[in-house]
């Protein structure tokens, strides 16, 4: 798998030394409005991210008096597939903030960073998030927020059923789960393996066991010896001796297990930022460590990021280029990662939150960055592949389930994929 390790601007810095973007070449012109179309991570109408990228755009405006600003914001269960359709129509948006870049850069429509963004701007992005956006080495892809993930677990479950500390090793996980199990905890681990976000918490436990989606060198090692034993492990050790409560694996939601938690019906999960905001004034007492891993603390965890990037349809480099130099200003990177509990993307920002304590709830998840692992979103095959990780990888922990055929035939469909995209 490779290792995306937190290089801070180093290595940023070097790839872009000598790099001047444009932006000064083509002058003024004349009145140009910029449509952008962003994800949607509030839960309702109070705080819904409309609010962050209309008062943005009102800001940038004032800086720039001859661009306006006309931002869509969608949810995240269909923002895909719109910015996809207003491509395919002809009506690409000038920016998107969405999950996935590495197809329409594939496809030429996108603009490189380098020749958008001042040479601060790209120079800021932490080491391994960028890299996690580029395309044969090209960033295409910039990171917007990110998170990392950790185990939670439940105090007062934990305490209650006389275990000392939270689990280190699967073996540790797995002795803590038998004991909330016998005290009555419905969910002693809550194992989504169902759509919403299966492929996240398979990678979790693919990292812990050794293995991955990718190797060191970027090819797909899906039905790896050491991802095949970890879902059998899983099939075996936990789902099989009936320690992820009631409901199979394959159609548990990760929102399903973050609200069971919240009920206190859960013992522990793998959990993200923004859990934080849900269990706050609940009256959980909860707490979250490393990741465990086979032997003990797991090596690596995992590391999402949200992209955003620039289409060159309507020809508004320049435009595009000074909007998201302004994005990334330190103060607007920080204001929309408090709002919703998430990471930044850029080194000001990071250390800002890492030596401010009113960041403390987040400091954890901070430093797992420097463990964090990236889907393998510069792969064009990547979207298709995570589709079939949300429909099948549920299936290999059931009963009777079969880890090496289900994990053999992903990763044959990947070979296809990559074969006819290279």
């Amino acid at each position: 798998m490779r290792r995306r390790r937190f290089l801070g601007v180093a290595a940023a810095s070097a790839a872009t030394a000598g790099i001047s973007p444009a932006l000064t070449a083509c002058g003024n012109g004349g009145p140009v409005t910029l449509r952008v179309v962003a994800g949607e991570y509030g839960d309702g109408a109070a705080n819904s991210s409309r609010k962050y990228w209309d008062a943005l755009a009102r800001v940038f405006e004032t800086r720039h008096e001859n661009i306006k600003v006309d931002v869509t914001v969608h949810s995240w269960l269909e923002i895909d597939k719109r910015v996809a359709d207003m491509v395919k129509d002809g009506h690409a948006p000038d920016i998107a903030q969405i999950g996935a870049y590495a197809d329409y850069a594939a496809a030429g429509e996108l603009y490189p960073a380098e020749r958008m963004l001042a040479v601060s701007t790209q120079a800021g992005f932490i080491g391994p998030i960028a890299k996690a956006g580029e395309v044969k080495r090209v960033p295409y892809g910039l990171p917007f927020v990110s998170s990392t993930r950790l185990l939670f677990y439940n105090k007062a479950l934990f305490e209650e059923a006389g275990i000392a500390s939270a689990p280190e090793s699967w073996s540790e996980l797995k002795q803590a789960a038998v004991k909330l199990k016998a005290m009555g905890v419905k969910i002693p681990y809550g194992l989504p393996l169902g759509p919403e976000e299966a492929p996240a918490e398979a990678m979790m436990w693919m990292l812990g066991g050794g293995g991955g989606y990718t190797d060191a060198g970027g090819s797909y090692t899906i039905d790896s010896t050491e991802n095949i034993e970890t879902f059998e492990w899983l099939r075996d050790e936990l789902v099989g001796d009936g320690l992820t409560g009631p409901r199979s694996p394959a159609r548990t939601n990760r929102q399903d297990v973050f609200d069971a938690f919240v009920r206190g019906e859960v013992g522990m999960l793998n959990g993200h930022p923004t859990l934080l905001r849900q269990l706050a004034g609940q009256g959980i007492k909860y707490d979250s460590v490393p990741l465990p891993g086979r032997h003990g603390k797991s090596q690596a965890t995992m590391g999402v990021a949200t992209w955003v990037m620039a289409f060159k349809q309507n020809g508004n480099r320049r435009q595009a280029g000074l909007f998201l130099d302004f994005l990334y200003e330190e103060k607007n990177v920080l204001d929309f990662s408090t709002q919703y509990d998430l990471l930044p993307v850029t080194t000001k920002a990071f250390g800002a939150m890492r030596r401010d304590r009113k960041y403390k709830r987040l400091w954890k998840f901070l430093d797992a960055l420097e463990i964090a692992q990236f889907y393998p979103v510069d792969k064009t095959s990547w979207a298709n592949i995570s589709k079939g990780l949300k429909t099948r990888i549920g299936s290999t922990v059931v009963k009777g389930g079969d880890p090496a055929s289900v994990l053999g035939e992903i990763q044959r469909q990947a070979e296809v994929l990559e074969s006819a995209q290279g």
